[in-house]
């Protein structure tokens, strides 16, 4: 099968497509032909040689999440037959014709979306769903702050917070993104090109934001407590700004505040199963009937992968960048 090879660690330019064995489906597994995959920034950071993949996956071949279809099941799957189309995370190796996971982490693919769209949902959405309900708590009518509002995970967690009643302001350092974001559902915007945006915010809320969905990191951390109701949370998501920050413990005590970190590539099979299958009943309704929708920012095939990690790096995109197997 051809997959995307990282040769060593550098620029986009170590990226190389070779061919390499296929797996095999263990007895609990599906093996899936990869129509499609999206890019995330961890697959910049591990050709960069900084994160590197988790035990148990492939350690040079990129790609967290894949939308295709069922060629083979293992002997005990019960969930899903052959032929069957089926989107979901792993640790790496998405970016491969072929991969092998847990049956239980799949997910069905609306039938009203191509395999394109629904390789942009998994990394994206389930992230937001994570950081947003399952950690943060957030509540309908609550106040939330979303930086990198036109990123993946930032045009999802719009979305997703609109759907709940959520009150939103997201910034960015591109006002056409938060204009497309605005397009999206985001109640409000601060562009983050200076130094300048939480007082950007609190023109808005006088009395701050409830929770930060922060996928900046770095000298945000400062800002993001400056803007926040007492007893606010913070969850990192992204370490793009940096990542290292002093923090202030004096106002994390005076506001009672709380951090929290998160991570999806590195947790257990059995926690990405509890969160694939809450997400699949609760959320991927809302992609049939069309209330919620993958946000792609262009598709590429494999063969131009060096292209598709420049063109992330540029920072102009808005959503996800899409690969697909021509």
């Amino acid at each position: 099968m051809r997959a995307i090879i990282i040769s060593a660690s550098g620029g986009s330019e170590v990226l190389e497509e070779r061919e390499v064995p296929e797996p095999h489906p263990g007895p609990n597994e599906v093996k899936v032909r990869v129509r499609a995959s999206a890019l995330n920034r961890a697959d910049i950071s591990q050709r960069r040689g900084s994160y590197p993949a988790p035990a148990g996956v492939p350690a040079n071949i990129p790609g967290l999440e894949y939308a295709g279809e069922i060629e083979e099941i293992g002997e005990h799957v019960t969930r899903w037959k052959t032929g069957d189309r089926v989107m979901g995370l792993v640790g790496g190796g998405a970016h491969a014709e072929i991969l092998c996971t847990n049956e239980l982490e799949a997910m069905r693919i609306p039938e009203r979306l191509t395999f394109e769209e629904a390789a942009a949902i998994p990394e994206a959405f389930l992230t937001a769903y994570d950081a947003i309900f399952v950690q943060l708590g957030m509540k309908i009518g609550e106040r939330l702050l979303i930086h990198a509002a036109g990123s993946g995970v930032g045009t999802a967690a719009i979305q997703l917070s609109a759907r709940a009643g959520l009150r939103t302001i997201g910034t960015s350092r591109s006002a056409a993104k938060l204009e497309k974001a605005k397009k999206l559902g985001l109640e409000c915007a601060v562009e983050a090109s200076g130094d300048n945006w939480p007082d950007g915010v609190m023109e808005i809320f006088s009395d701050g934001v409830d929770a930060v969905l922060d996928l900046v990191g770095g000298s945000y951390l400062a800002g993001n407590m400056k803007v926040l109701v007492s007893r606010g949370r913070i969850i990192l998501v992204g370490l793009t700004g940096g990542r290292q920050q002093e923090i202030q413990l004096g106002m994390m005590l005076h506001k009672r505040l709380h951090i929290f970190g998160t991570v999806l590539r590195s947790r257990s099979s059995e926690d990405k199963i509890l969160l694939a299958q809450d997400f699949a009943v609760k959320i991927i309704p809302s992609f049939d009937d069309g209330s919620l929708m993958p946000i792609v920012d262009r598709v590429m095939p494999f063969s131009e992968i060096r292209e598709a990690h420049d063109a992330m790096e540029s920072n102009e995109t808005f959503g996800k960048i899409v690969l697909n197997w021509t």
